[in-house]
């Protein structure tokens, strides 16, 4: 068991359960890790309500309702596609809050625009609007992997546990 994930899913689930929120996640590039590491957490059902795993744009687009036009002009590794992957999870489910991850984890399929390592997240709340960031992590496969779930659950975190300073 990866500790750091395990005290990450943990804290994540405190602030949801607290608020009575129910946990979505729509990942690519991760492949479904975020849902794996918040399903380490006996209990986690009380918080935890779904995950989509939408690896391929045609999975983005029929299971989130991701538009094809967003994935022709940004491509599948944008800010605008990951917060389109958020409204998609809160609208194809009863959940309240959902997480979004897309990237490029390698060793290939990289670009000089989208290297190695980019990945968009996403976060949002229903009824409210979407927040979508872009980070490059260093390392092989896994290590960029890793890194988008920790910056996944940790924006998760400070997204559920901040308060009225997001307007939820």
């Amino acid at each position: 068991m990866d500790s750091q994930l395990f005290d990450l899913a943990v804290r994540a689930g405190q602030c949801l359960k607290a608020r009575g929120w129910m946990l979505i996640t729509a990942e690519s590039c991760t492949g479904g890790w975020v849902a794996e590491a918040v399903t380490m957490v006996a209990g986690s059902s009380a918080w935890f309500e779904r995950g989509f795993v939408t690896y391929t744009d045609l999975a983005k687009q029929e299971m989130l309702g991701v538009q094809p036009a967003t994935l022709k002009q940004h491509g599948a590794v944008s800010e605008p596609t990951v917060r389109e992957m958020v409204a998609g999870a809160l609208a194809h489910s009863p959940g309240d809050v959902a997480v979004s991850v897309s990237g490029v984890a390698g060793p290939t399929g990289g670009t000089h625009a989208k290297p190695v390592g980019m990945v968009c997240l996403g976060w949002g709340v229903r009824g409210h609007e979407s927040l979508s960031v872009t980070r490059h992590f260093p390392g092989d496969r896994e290590a960029v992997r890793r890194s988008a779930v920790i910056e996944a659950l940790e924006g998760l975190i400070r997204l559920t546990c901040a308060g009225s300073e997001n307007g939820t």
